[in-house]
């Protein structure tokens, strides 16, 4: 009834979770092996029963191992959840009585709709439609009882087989598509930032470069219900295209999204300098990659410099920029309008082609 015991009567708070331990990281490459299941071994018994002798062999068949099956999903927008390794599940062993052993059960990956299966370099399956399937290993077969070895010549066969082992690949998981928009910029340049400013994805946000090292993507919500997906892209640097620094597998990223938003940092010195370099790299990279839909996103509208570089950066390029500040928040709803126009214009495009665009 004091004061000290009901303090401890009061429920214990949950521990907070570090930011570490939030992030979720957007992966769209996997490297799996596949097993089928094998099959189920034949069966060996004769007939047995009171007054009835030479009652033959009555072995069966055991039963096929189940396969391992890559099912498309459009719930799943990312290969984090798919495991390096899967196993079919196993025929069973054939029974007597002429009882045949039970199938495998076939195994199902779940994977992202648009996902590229790839092996030794060559596609082998293109899953493009909402629970399109796509057979990653076969199952082995199932032995044969002494049953089947009945013949003329041998009225009591004792030879039976074991099952077939599973169908055994190394497969490659590629994601045809990232996400709708890319931010694309050097390191520091505020991209991590930018995307905490406008969605609920938690990106690690520090004062060095290359903070970010995998792939994050957060989903910004519109009142209609539709949701725009933007990936925070590694930050590149010169001669990305030749594999330096984080090199190429962060271009293909870049290349698998739909439209780009480049961010330059305008504090810098010279600020068009970075956005000639990013679309260089890109060019470089795939001929006609830095002439996506895109705009530029200049950064950092808070500091003093910033405000200078501005008119100049405007001066220097012919296309739109938005100026804004990831950290006070100033101006995020021109670049929230703006983003919308791009992926309106995305959706009408691939309608007129006769194809549906990507959803989140």
């Amino acid at each position: 009834s004091c004061v000290r015991c009901s303090k401890n009567r009061r429920l214990r708070q949950k521990r907070v979770i570090s930011e570490r331990k939030l992030t979720r990281y957007f992966v769209d490459h996997r490297k799996v092996r596949v097993v089928g299941g094998q099959g189920g071994g034949g069966g060996h018994s004769f007939y047995s029963e009171p007054r009835k002798i030479f009652g033959g062999p009555d072995g069966g068949n055991g039963g096929d191992g189940g396969h391992v099956i890559l099912k498309a999903d459009r719930q799943m927008k990312s290969l984090s959840s798919v495991l390096p390794f899967y196993q079919g599940f196993h025929g069973e062993r054939g029974g007597n009585k002429n009882c045949y052993g039970a199938n495998g059960a076939y195994l199902y990956v779940k994977v992202p709709v648009g996902t590229l299966v790839k092996e030794d370099g060559k596609v082998v399956a293109d899953l493009t439609q909402h629970g399109e399937e796509y057979v990653a290993a076969y199952g082995g077969a199932g032995g044969k009882g002494n049953r089947f070895f009945l013949s003329n010549e041998n009225r009591a066969p004792t030879l039976f087989t074991p099952g077939e082992p599973g169908q055994e690949r190394v497969l490659h998981l590629e994601l045809k598509t990232t996400a709708h928009a890319g931010l694309v910029g050097f390191p520091n340049a505020g991209k991590s930032s930018l995307l905490r400013a406008v969605s609920n994805a938690k990106p690690a946000v520090a004062a060095y470069p290359f903070t970010t090292l995998n792939p994050h993507v957060g989903i910004v919500r519109y009142q209609d219900y539709e949701q725009v997906a933007v990936a925070d892209i590694p930050g590149l640097i010169k001669g990305a295209h030749q594999n330096r620094g984080l090199g190429m597998a962060f271009l293909r990223h870049i290349e698998r999204c739909h439209f780009h938003l480049y961010v330059v940092d305008l504090s810098v010195p010279q600020p068009w300098i970075q956005l000639q370099d990013l679309k260089y790299e890109l060019e470089q990279y795939k001929k006609g990659l830095s002439e996506k839909p895109h705009v530029v996103v200049g950064n950092k509208i808070d500091l003093a410099e910033s405000r200078i570089n501005l008119p100049l950066l405007k001066e220097q390029i012919d296309g739109r920029v938005i100026p804004l500040s990831a950290l006070t928040g100033d101006n995020l709803e021109e670049l929230l309008v703006h983003l919308r126009e791009l992926y309106d214009t995305y959706v009408k495009t691939e309608r007129s082609r006769g194809q549906s665009p990507v959803k989140w």
